[in-house]
């Protein structure tokens, strides 16, 4: 069998998870990477004997991981059930302590993590969020027991949602018109066109609950205020699959999947930043060819697939000779998600310390006002909400003995608004570090803490690359959900694609790992791959 040569631009989770399949699809596949290091969004900083994820934290669907370790040379799986009845049951947790097929387990170690979240409200109360239906409802009974049969008909309602949204629909490529309205009778009689947070409210009457059942998109780039129902799924996806943790940090999933592609004779360039898509006339076509690096090297391939960010693939790396869907009004049209200002810290343990969790949302005064603030008039407010995460409540080893390492998360405007983060940057962090010690979340942390760094919406742009600073890719909103999604096959240039969160199905790590399965059944089609090989037989 030939095999042909790809090349995909990023080693995000969703590029790395492409890269896996396209070598097991009979590709010699040639990851670069513009840094020093593998994992894009999910890049890990080291400092003074922590260690610091610095992008997504949150794993779940782990049969999506162990799919991508199964995978073999030539073997490619894409014809296999994407939800397997099997995997739709409890997924036990092992004598060890660990969940995960057993092919994960041979890369990394992941670990459940309970509860979900706590979350946090304004008056000190807290909500402690996982899969339990017993254990939610008591939850909801403490804090607004009105809510509680409202609860089991918003739980109905996210079942059905999730059942059509997700099991059925998931994989789907929207690559037509009319494949998104073979589908829109069904959504419509779901309610899962309308916003979710009109949804939540049909179902709760406190505004605690509202939240705590409507805030799950922010954590993939949306606004719940925006964010179609259909986004209610995630609350079945997380109740079915659980939150999990690969222990040594996300980080430690990057290097796993690295160690697998390598495995199956996939080649990782980093340092190797990309400065144009090569793309040739032939005849009509626009097709693909290749790429050009920064330092001029020239690297031919039969196809690129881009995990880049999608405005800034089409914007800077495709001339605009070879574009006529996806014009530079057309992609500066489309609405960004926002962005983020990330506070990673490192400080002492204390006896007695309040009873954090792994993962902590810790909401602020306002709610709906403040996403309009964030998202529509991207203004910095003087509030705020953050998610606090301490991983070494779970795993010790991300920090030197006696001491946390942990980050605070703050969603903000994207660089389309006018906040100076040169000038705000260092202000703001003292801002919310204040909060956490002032408010008793972590009473004297300003005195304990000994490493402290941050980043704001200008590392997204200008370290990764994120056009307009996005911290999520394109917004999910309903114009721009499925078909109205940038497409994972370019209409524009032949041979090339794109992976990952800006592209169908969207963002989050489970979403990047089907888009990068999405993405090769495409490749495979295209190309006109051995079937035996798509169904995962030996060629």
């Amino acid at each position: 069998m030939t095999r042909r040569s790809a090349i995909v631009i990023g080693s995000g989770i969703g590029g790395i998870a492409c890269a896996i399949r396209l070598q097991s699809l009979g590709f010699d596949t040639t990851i670069v990477e513009q840094l020093d290091q593998p994992g894009g969004r999910a890049y890990v900083r080291r400092e003074q004997g922590f260690t610091f994820d610095m992008g997504p934290t949150v794993l779940t669907v782990p049969h999506f991981i162990e799919e991508l370790f199964a995978l073999e040379r030539d073997v490619a799986m894409l014809a296999a059930p994407d939800f397997p009845p099997d995997v739709l049951s409890d997924n036990p947790v092992g004598s060890d302590g660990k969940t995960g097929g057993p092919n994960t387990r041979r890369y990394v170690d992941i670990v459940p993590i309970l509860p979900f979240y706590r979350i946090y409200f304004d008056d000190g109360t807290f909500f402690d969020y996982n899969a339990d239906q017993a254990h939610v409802r008591a939850q909801i009974a403490r804090l607004a027991p009105e809510d509680v049969e409202g609860y089991e008909r918003f739980h109905e309602a996210a079942r059905a949602i999730f059942e059509r949204g997700f099991l059925e629909l998931g994989y789907t490529y929207f690559g037509s018109l009319g494949s998104m309205f073979g589908v829109l009778p069904d959504l419509l009689k779901l309610g899962a066109i309308q916003p979710l947070f009109s949804l939540v409210s049909k179902y709760f009457k406190s505004d605690k609950m509202r939240q705590v059942f409507s805030f799950e998109p922010l954590l993939v780039g949306g606004n719940p205020l925006k964010v179609p129902a259909i986004y209610a799924m995630i609350h079945f996806v997380e109740k079915t699959w659980g939150i999990h943790y690969a222990m040594g940090g996300t980080g430690a999933l990057v290097a796993a999947l690295v160690r697998k592609f390598e495995e199956l004779g996939g080649t990782l360039r980093l340092n190797a930043a990309v400065a144009k898509i090569d793309v040739e006339k032939r005849g009509r076509s626009h097709v693909a060819a290749g790429v050009t690096l920064a330092s001029g090297e020239l690297l031919a391939a039969d196809l690129v697939v881009s995990n880049a960010d999608y405005a800034t693939t089409y914007l800077r790396l495709v001339d605009k000779v070879h574009r006529k869907i996806n014009r530079d009004a057309v992609v500066k049209f489309r609405k960004q998600s926002m962005s983020l200002m990330v506070i990673y810290f490192g400080y002492a343990k204390r006896d007695g310390d309040p009873d954090l969790r792994h993962h902590n949302i810790i909401l602020g005064p306002r709610y709906e006002e403040l996403l309009t603030d964030i998202f529509e008039r991207k203004i910095l407010a003087e509030d705020f909400s953050q998610y606090l995460h301490i991983p070494t409540l779970t795993d010790p080893s991300m920090a030197p003995e006696g001491h946390h390492a942990a980050y605070t998360l703050i969603p903000v405007p994207n660089t389309l608004g006018q906040t100076d983060w040169g000038v705000t940057g260092e202000q703001f962090a003292d801002k919310v570090i204040g909060f956490l010690d002032d408010r008793g979340y972590i009473p004297g942390l300003r005195e304990r803490m000994v490493y402290r760094s941050f980043v704001t919406p200008e590392y997204f742009e200008q370290v990764l690359g994120s056009y307009a600073g996005n911290g999520f890719g394109v917004e999910p909103r309903l114009t721009q959900t499925a078909f109205f999604r940038p497409h994972n096959r370019s209409e524009d240039v032949t041979g090339l694609y794109l992976v990952g969160q800006g592209t169908q199905p969207g963002g989050g790590t489970p979403s990047v790992m089907m888009s990068a399965k999405m993405t090769a059944r495409e490749i495979a089609r295209d190309f006109k791959v051995d079937q035996r090989i798509v169904e995962g037989l030996p060629a």
